[in-house]
């Protein structure tokens, strides 16, 4: 089945309304240093210097989260992907309000980023909010597809988490459907109130608060990276 990882194709638009003077001057001043190189491998000393623990978000959208993330961890490397340049430039001015130095930015496919990173290089990658792509026939384009859970798979250190966020009911039935597939995860949650409830380290956004002030239900799910492939079963949600 053809997936983000065969398709290799960015849906949508890559920009909204037209950027402020401000704006534009971020983008212009501050992006290119925070932005990864344009090729060859990526390690923590390439992005940050040194030899940090690193961290990577697929599709940060105002970057909110990015940036509560990073400011809880200082001595922890970011990487925030993102094709909509408005959001980047939201993760910007987080970045550039809270002082942030241990954020870099991928404005792309953060397919592209992941392969250019060492494999069990990271200590946690979040997806939150996708694009649900709710039609059957564009299932395809979900990131939740085996593609690219077998990439980041392989990006992860064993014990490594990694974290998925929706409010789309469709979405979270085929993202429990695809996991319940494989075996180099196991999922963290023992009863339902661990997925039903926001963890205390998984900061609010904005489009989480309009989903909820809209009636949807929010589903926070933890899988680990397994080290010998053993796999856990979810527990039940009846």
């Amino acid at each position: 089945m053809n997936d983000p990882t065969t398709i290799r194709r960015l849906y949508g638009r890559r920009q909204g309304h037209a950027l402020r003077a401000g704006q534009a001057a971020l983008v212009e001043e501050l992006l290119p240093r925070l932005a990864l190189p344009e090729s060859g491998a990526l390690d923590s000393r390439v992005l940050f210097g040194d030899d940090r623990p690193l961290q990577l978000e697929i599709g940060f959208g105002a970057g909110e989260h990015l940036a509560a993330q990073a400011e809880a961890a200082p001595g922890t490397g970011f990487i925030g992907c993102e094709p909509f340049l408005n959001g980047v430039v939201g993760a910007l001015g987080h970045v550039r309000d809270r002082a942030l130095g241990n954020v870099r930015i991928h404005m792309g496919d953060a397919l592209e980023a992941v392969e250019r990173l060492p494999d069990e290089s990271l200590e946690r990658v979040y997806l939150l909010h996708p694009d649900p792509w709710p039609k059957a026939r564009h299932a395809k384009r979900r990131m939740m597809n085996h593609g690219p859970l077998d990439l980041i798979a392989r990006k992860l250190k064993p014990g490594a988490e990694f974290r998925l966020g929706t409010d789309d009911p469709t979405y979270c039935r085929w993202a429990m459907m695809i996991m319940d597939q494989r075996r180099d995860f196991s999922w963290t949650a023992a009863s339902p109130a661990d997925f039903l409830e926001r963890p205390a380290d998984w900061p609010e956004t904005r489009y989480e608060r309009k989903a909820r002030r809209q009636g949807h239900e929010v589903w926070y799910f933890r899988y680990v990276r397994e080290r010998c492939g053993i796999h856990s079963r979810a527990p039940a949600t009846a």
